[in-house]
């Protein structure tokens, strides 16, 4: 073999090296990407005491993943399962009480609340100034974003409202 073959040589195998270096680093990098993507991903579930409990398979009250909370609709009933009232003041009211629950039970309040989202049989009933007194109480002066839906039925046809809602956890 020529002086300048062994160079050429020398040069592939160089070339060679570092080309299987770059794609061994690649492939760790992309390894590591989808390592942390899937624990960002982790999903906890919590039934908080004070709510009601769900039945099993049907739902969780809350869902943390990361800084982001969601808690499923909340309806007028209290931790023993019984609706609080026919009235939508008293409804809303345990609502709030509840949303309360889940909020704190992860360390949050309603200032982290981003989104909710409210369905209620009645807009004009939920419209009240005694039923935005109650809201109020609860949201101060910073509400979050929310979506009003006016539906036929909820779920149990005692329930006149049903709140859920997205928090961003500090």
């Amino acid at each position: 073999m020529s002086a300048q073959a062994g160079i050429i040589d020398d040069q592939l195998l160089h070339c060679g090296k570092r080309q299987l270096m770059t794609s061994t680093i690649t492939v760790i990098s992309l390894l590591l990407v989808a390592v942390v993507a899937t624990a960002a991903q982790k999903l906890e579930r919590n039934n908080p005491q004070g709510l009601s409990k769900p039945q099993p398979g049907t739902y969780t009250h809350v869902v943390k993943s990361g800084k982001l909370l969601f808690i499923a609709g909340q309806t007028g009933v209290s931790a023993d399962g019984r609706v609080v009232g026919p009235g939508m003041k008293e409804q809303v009211e345990q609502v709030m009480a509840n949303l309360t629950a889940a909020l704190k039970s992860q360390g949050a309040d309603f200032s982290h609340v981003a989104k909710t989202t409210t369905f209620v049989t009645s807009i004009s009933e939920f419209r009240s100034p005694e039923v935005a007194a109650v809201r109020a109480k609860y949201v101060g002066a910073n509400p979050p974003a929310n979506t009003l839906v006016q539906v036929q039925q909820l779920a149990d046809p005692a329930y006149k409202v049903e709140i859920e809602a997205i928090a961003v956890l500090p």
